[in-house]
């Protein structure tokens, strides 16, 4: 089922075109992770499907429906990019005053269960001015989740926290997705994209330029493949014969003691590879295949004109 649907949607300031004209659909249950460097237009495009601006032109459809019917906000939760609380407020009040405005019931023992999920449980009863930026950060996601919504806007929901709350963070958008909620994240921790999200956007100037799942892009971005093998010795028998085969695979042979490596143009080829050694009774010690990593996927995307 899509959750989410633009259509030609696009956002103009003036002469300025911030998003132009983009198509994207995304599915109920995935962890999607829309990227793009500061200034693409990412943090347009959500405050558009979350209704906090209006689009210049295109359709946007949430749960099936024109996003025109008010209806559809209370089965969202959103994380903005810069969220503000009320210094004078506890979290647990900020949450029940969320609750308020967002037309939802939270009863105390749910308020507790989110301020624990996102480790502020201990802070219920302090004041946000007392608050550091990581826990404002922590606070924004719980104001997020008041409700239940059955799909999550995020924008960079752990920029600005330390390395244990990050992970912390992440454990916490795996268990969210195992129940079966839609995550829409923006983040510049290409590392957190690459290994929760089920597929990933990239943005520039405006437009997606890559779309799919890691696999998918890698394979888009990288037609050759670096494969390194480590083996026992090849038989006198044996040797020409294999020699000649691993050859035949692919390109940039070189030969090592007990080791050789090579790069293949399809993923099927390794599986060939590694099929014709064990018949041949070599025994492998390693195979390590080299795939681009999401950082080098980006980074050539940024580098197109």
């Amino acid at each position: 089922m899509q959750v989410i649907e633009t259509v030609q949607l696009s956002k103009r300031f003036g002469n300025r075109t911030v998003v132009n004209n983009v198509s994207l659909e995304v599915q109920s249950g995935e962890i999607f992770g829309f990227l793009g460097r500061n200034g693409a237009g990412k943090s347009t495009f959500i405050n558009m499907l979350t209704g906090i601006i209006r689009p210049t032109s295109g359709t946007i459809r949430m749960f099936g429906d024109d996003s025109g019917s008010e209806e559809w906000k209370r089965r969202i939760g959103v994380l903005p990019d810069y969220s503000t609380f009320y210094d004078s407020l506890t979290a647990a009040a900020h949450l029940h005053y969320f609750a308020r405005v967002k037309g939802v019931s939270l009863t105390q023992q749910e308020c507790n269960r989110i301020l624990a999920a996102v480790e502020l449980k201990e802070h219920a009863t302090r004041k946000a001015k007392t608050f550091s930026f990581g826990m404002k950060k922590k606070l924004g996601i719980a104001q997020a989740l008041v409700g239940d919504p059955e799909l999550l806007f995020l924008d960079e929901p752990t920029s600005g926290v330390d390395v244990e709350s990050a992970l912390h963070i992440q454990e916490l958008l795996r268990s969210l997705h195992a129940q079966g909620k839609t995550i829409f994240m923006t983040s510049h921790n290409l590392n957190e994209v690459e290994k929760i999200c089920t597929r990933i956007a990239i943005m520039k100037n405006g437009k997606i330029g890559s779309l799919g799942s890691l696999d998918e892009l890698q394979s888009a971005h990288q037609k050759w493949r670096h494969v390194s093998v480590r083996h026992s010795a090849f038989s006198a028998g044996e040797q020409t014969t294999l020699c000649t085969f691993v050859e035949s695979l692919g390109r940039n042979l070189t030969w090592g003691d007990g080791r050789f490596s090579l790069q293949v143009d399809d993923e099927q080829k390794v599986a060939t590879l590694i099929r014709a050694l064990v018949q041949a009774r070599i025994d492998i010690y390693g195979v390590h295949v080299e795939e681009p990593s999401l950082e080098k996927i980006f980074l050539e995307e940024e580098s197109h004109v």
